[in-house]
């Protein structure tokens, strides 16, 4: 252990990190590098499951630690959030930003990704109401069975930033998962009531998800379980909670979609 952790690790952390704050003192700044350090290999982990081969563990642990710094740099111990949740979105959002960089998806991946969503999105507008995979895979002429083996297949497309962008409104506001954690102080009263509104939508949007791909988004992004964690949990396996969750990011998408189109008729 480093002479510097030795030095801090018995310190009130609530005052180190208003200490830090005010004088963005080195030292401290490689305590916390040293504490939390744990946490970059934990979000790699849960990301790297679903990921083809080509994703190397390890890359994602370079991506992420990134993501740490950044972290540390902004935190404000002054909200009345942890850093530890603070944290893990900002390592996770590290981690995909630099998989979008790279363009590690394949081509023909992407396209039946975009082509499924684009079919549910259709599909939910058109009935208005929550389709099933049969209702799908008739509408893309393909059996169930083909629709899971797709599934399966872009799971790794599906995994989102919370980071990502989720709506965007006339006047150019965004929300993402990571704004609905961290507070805009900085913000003056509309824009404030503006994002408070743009998150209900996202949680309205959640709320008409199917109860079992409900159940994945909350226990995914928000009880920070794994895949694999969760099957155990809904009693189903890995292979189709990566399913549900494909089928849920897509929904999510297409549901706050044709919001964002609904509003600036």
């Amino acid at each position: 252990m480093s002479r510097v952790f030795e030095k801090y690790k018995d310190e009130d952390e609530l005052k180190l990190w208003r200490k830090y704050l005010k004088g963005k003192d080195q030292e401290i700044r490689e305590y916390f590098t040293i504490k939390y350090a744990p946490l970059v290999k934990y979000v790699a982990g849960k990301v790297a499951i679903g990921m083809p081969h080509n994703v190397e563990f390890d890359d994602l642990v370079s991506y992420g630690s990134f993501g740490l710094l950044d972290a540390i740099e902004k935190f404000d111990p002054n909200r009345d959030i942890k850093f530890k949740t603070y944290a893990m979105t900002r390592i996770r959002g590290a981690i995909f930003d630099e998989l979008r960089s790279i363009d590690w998806i394949p081509r023909s991946i992407r396209q039946k990704a975009r082509q499924i969503e684009e079919v549910i999105s259709v599909l939910e507008n058109r009935l208005g109401h929550t389709v099933e995979d049969e209702d799908i895979a008739r509408e893309m002429g393909i059996s169930t069975d083909e629709l899971q083996t797709l599934l399966t297949q872009i799971s790794g497309t599906s995994i989102v930033s919370l980071n990502d962008v989720w709506f965007m409104g006339d006047d150019n506001d965004q929300v993402s998962f990571i704004d609905t954690i961290e507070s805009p102080e900085n913000l003056n009263p509309d824009n404030l009531i503006e994002r408070e509104e743009i998150k209900s939508v996202i949680v309205e949007a959640i709320k008409q998800l199917p109860d079992k791909e409900k159940k994945v988004i909350v226990l995914y992004y928000y009880e920070d379980l794994t895949l694999k964690e969760i099957g155990e949990v809904l009693e189903v396996t890995e292979s189709r909670i990566s399913q549900l969750h494909t089928k849920a990011i897509m929904r999510l998408r297409g549901k706050l979609i044709r919001m964002k189109n609904a509003l600036k008729k």
